[in-house]
């Protein structure tokens, strides 16, 4: 699969996609079409895709929602734009497949919003972490209030929109905006090792992990746990599961297919 787009790169390598963010004049600012090229690859990925890595070209991840598209909208208008990008941000979080997102340079408003919803994050160590938008005099509309909250905390996000404080890379990695800070030019090659580690996993698996703990997270401890039998019950009955257990034993690598 190749597919060269406006504002989104898109190649297959094996059994990982790499997603690159191809607005560099902008910083890849997310715009409409930005969103709507994420929404048609999400609703239908490549049936031999097993994770996803996003990545931005020119030297930056994200520096947030692209604002020259906002300033004439009507409150409604905000709204349905908002609601969207929360469609949108919920396809990539519960993806079919993980996703891991590479991260340099800016990572700033809706970009952190966008890096927050996957599930792998890998930031340089002079990633620049920031949330802009109450300097502007908006309020974030792509699930960061949510999603970053849980993260690093409501008071902390409090904090960083307040002031626009700014987070390196290895900030980020102490607070839990990134799990891996990495030397300047190794996100994208740290990001694909983990996408090629996480491909040899069963894809049953990997989708209760991903969608299972999120949901898990939302409920009740009673809840939560009788989810979570669930989950064990489903996959530790199926041939996946048998299959890690024989090469366990028979001290080898698994073989998914």
């Amino acid at each position: 699969m190749g597919m060269d787009d406006a504002v989104l790169k898109i190649e297959q390598k094996g059994a990982i996609a790499h997603l690159m963010l191809d607005r560099p004049a902008k910083r890849n600012a997310l715009n409409d079409a930005v969103i709507a090229a994420l929404d048609a690859f999400f609703l239908n990925i490549p049936t031999d895709v097993r994770v996803v890595v996003i990545s931005g070209a020119g030297g930056h991840f994200s520096s947030g929602l692209d604002l020259s598209e906002q300033v004439h909208r009507q409150p409604l208008e905000v709204m349905a734009h908002s609601r969207n990008w929360h469609r949108v941000m919920e396809l990539v979080q519960f993806s079919r497949v993980p996703v891991v997102a590479a991260m340099n340079g800016a990572v700033m408003g809706g970009g952190l919003e966008f890096a927050a919803a996957c599930h792998v994050r890998v930031a340089e160590e002079s990633v620049k972490f920031r949330m802009p938008e109450g300097l502007r005099g908006i309020f974030v509309g792509g699930g960061g209030s949510v999603r970053i909250a849980k993260l690093i905390g409501a008071d902390r996000l409090t904090e960083m929109m307040l002031t626009g404080r700014t987070y390196s890379g290895t900030d980020g990695e102490r607070l839990g905006l990134a799990h891996y800070a990495v030397p300047e030019g190794k996100a994208l090659e740290t990001a694909f090792e983990l996408a090629g580690r996480i491909a040899e996993n069963s894809p049953t698996i990997n989708q209760f992990i991903m969608q299972a703990i999120a949901r898990i997270g939302t409920m009740s401890p009673e809840a939560g746990l009788y989810a979570e039998s669930l989950a064990a019950a489903l996959s530790q009955t199926g041939p996946d599961a048998e299959e890690g257990l024989k090469a366990f034993l028979e001290k080898r690598k698994p073989n998914f297919g």
